[in-house]
């Protein structure tokens, strides 16, 4: 684990009551913890972002 991911920063977040309760089935469902879903989910989607060339 680099040093830029042992400091994570924290960030507000508003969910609609619906996409929380999506999140959080689907946190369920991978075993992780909401925070641990929505972080997965950003990772992702950075690495996929980063993958196609997009700037």
């Amino acid at each position: 684990m680099d040093k830029g991911e042992a400091e994570k920063k924290q960030v507000p977040l508003r969910l609609s009551k619906t996409l929380w309760q999506e999140l959080n089935a689907w946190a369920e469902d991978d075993f992780r913890s909401l925070n641990g879903q929505i972080e997965f989910l950003l990772s992702e989607s950075v690495k996929k972002r980063k993958k196609g060339g997009e700037k």
